[in-house]
């Protein structure tokens, strides 16, 4: 009995240094400034920079393929001090927020049909899709709200999501969760938007939604020669590379779709 058990013994003895052996023959080395980076970071591994983690974004920002400031939910004094980690330095960026560009609630919005499916816009939308009768309306069924991971988007009571701004961090993942892509990101500090994201022309459009564009070109005319909203296939388009702030052009539309939400009177939990 003694032979088989030092036998067994000698052979993991054996096997035990060979794997410490590889395990440091074979270790990937890793630069010191990875973990002082992931410390900084928020930490809501949210994959909005495109990768799986906070984690790997450390990982890649010491490697120097991406910039310090290309995590979403970072503020530019995280970015700055990631920075200083790298010996680098880093632009201050503009801060952005994301907006539902729709009003079509239940109360003005018309449906093609009763949907007694799954609650999910994504499923929703492969039947036709989705119940509302404008092919680009919220469906309301929260796919967005659940993949927020920071309780940014939330369920109106008339079946629409909206943005809480307050708690937007701009990780892009209600964007990427939307099959009607109508949520987009903005520069937070924008007050006129077009909320409505139908391309159809007017009659369809009114008779699909109580609150849509026309694509009557009245809000592009307001700007005239350089207009900082432009029609695009029957569809107003606000121009965030250089925004509007004359709050009188809400006033021209004559659907509504056009809304002015000035930061000092009211919140931008509105939008």
């Amino acid at each position: 009995m003694l032979a088989p058990t030092a036998l067994l013994s000698g052979m993991g003895l054996v096997s035990g240094l060979g794997l410490a052996v590889a395990a440091k023959f074979f270790a990937v080395e890793i630069d010191p400034r990875q973990e002082q980076i992931a410390d900084s970071l928020p930490g809501a591994n949210c994959g909005g920079c495109g990768l799986a983690g906070c984690s790997d974004f450390a990982s890649a920002v010491a490697a120097g393929k991406i910039s310090p400031a290309d995590c979403p939910v970072a503020d530019d004094e995280t970015a700055q001090l990631i920075a200083e980690i790298m010996g680098i330095t880093v632009e201050a960026k503009d801060p952005q927020v994301a907006i539902v560009l729709c009003q079509g609630n239940i109360d003005i919005a018309a449906k093609k049909y009763r949907y007694n499916g799954l609650a999910s816009c994504a499923s929703a939308s492969l039947l036709g899709g989705g119940d509302k009768g404008c092919g680009q309306g919220c469906l309301g069924l929260a796919d967005c709200q659940r993949v927020c991971g920071f309780g940014a988007v939330e369920m109106t009571a008339e079946g629409i999501a909206r943005i809480i701004p307050e708690r937007c961090t701009a990780c892009g993942q209600c964007i990427t969760a939307c099959p009607k892509e109508i949520i987009k990101l903005i520069p937070a500090n924008s007050e006129i938007h077009v909320l409505c994201s139908s391309h159809e022309k007017g009659a369809a459009a009114k008779k699909n939604c109580g609150t849509f564009c026309l694509g009557c070109k009245k809000c592009e005319k307001f700007y005239g020669e350089i207009p900082q909203i432009k029609i695009d296939s029957f569809l107003a388009l606000v121009d965030y590379n250089n925004p509007p702030t004359n709050p009188e052009v809400a006033e021209v539309c004559p659907a509504d779709a056009i809304v002015y939400l000035p930061k000092d009177k009211q919140s931008r939990r509105d939008i």
